[in-house]
């Protein structure tokens, strides 16, 4: 057996279940979105057989015009725009605290990586107790200010999104500490010392020499939490399910809803491949910088 064809047989499992996993449902959502097929369309009929209700590209056209999925997207990416951010500052501060040595060291990175290890239904389901009208967030408000504080933080359209946003940063700033560590810890330090020796100031260093070297990571970074947070699910479901009415529904919170709920899978489906498309722009655009600067340096 030559090489190339013991190379194929090695790969080949992870070429099956990469096809089961990510290839077939990618084009069983193509198909059924371009088809006006439910469990309840057509008495019974199998969603294998959906061409039966062919409706080429209505689901995108009317889909695209509901307002009630376009605000689903518009607050799915407030939500990224927000935690993102902040997720990857508390991250980078870290992984900068934790490059020097110190005591207590190793026992401080275990707890700081606790929250990204609890499921998030069960991180959702602490924040939903945690921000309780009774909870220990008014009262630890109420000890602060000197007289009780009540606030019904899930009942507000405004204060239900804050909840979910701290939420969410409590549990994944630990994910962009854990990548901007490695990324911090691979630096080159002859580089960083040569800017020591010459007399740069620390924020020099870290404009001049460090940041840059650390470019690469920060936009994989960015990229991987960014396309998590479009996910988002878990906390919002075990917390506000989406309300008070829908003022907390992200684009899965809708797509769940009108998926399992109202059993619009066609419709779903469609919706899925245009959350793809947009999130798959903004990678390709995000990731421009890195490919060029491997082409600067080949």
């Amino acid at each position: 057996m030559d090489a190339a064809r013991f190379g194929f047989l090695m790969i080949l499992p992870a070429l099956v279940m990469l096809l089961f996993i990510v290839i077939f449902p990618l084009l069983a959502s193509i198909y059924l979105s371009l088809t006006k097929w439910s469990p309840l369309t057509g008495g019974g009929t199998r969603w294998f057989q959906a061409y039966q209700f062919w409706g080429w590209l209505s689901n995108y056209w009317n889909i695209i015009r509901d307002p009630d999925f376009l605000m689903a997207l518009f607050r799915t990416f407030i939500i990224v725009i927000v935690v993102v951010p902040v997720e990857f500052f508390i991250g980078l501060v870290l992984a900068f605290l934790f490059r020097e040595n110190f005591p207590g060291k190793k026992i401080f990175h275990s707890i700081l990586l606790m929250p990204m290890m609890i499921v998030p239904a069960v991180a959702g389901f602490i924040f939903y107790m945690i921000f309780q009208g009774q909870g220990p967030i008014n009262a630890v408000l109420s000890k602060v200010f000197f007289h009780d504080v009540s606030i019904l933080w899930l009942q507000g359209n405004i204060s239900a999104m804050i909840a979910i946003m701290i939420a969410d940063i409590w549990q994944w700033s630990p994910f962009m500490f854990l990548i901007l560590l490695s990324g911090i810890m691979a630096l080159p330090e002859d580089q960083i010392n040569a800017a020591l020796i010459l007399g740069a100031s620390g924020w020099q260093r870290f404009r001049m020499v460090i940041l840059p070297l650390l470019k690469p990571v920060i936009v994989i970074s960015l990229i991987f939490r960014g396309m998590e947070a479009v996910k988002i699910f878990d906390s919002i479901w075990l917390m506000t399910a989406g309300g008070p009415g829908t003022a907390t529904e992200s684009i899965s919170v809708y797509m769940y809803k009108h998926g399992f709920k109202y059993l619009q899978w066609s419709w779903v489906a469609a919706g899925g491949v245009i959350v793809l498309i947009i999130i798959t722009l903004i990678s390709m655009q995000a990731l421009k910088p890195i490919k060029e600067r491997e082409e600067q340096s080949a």
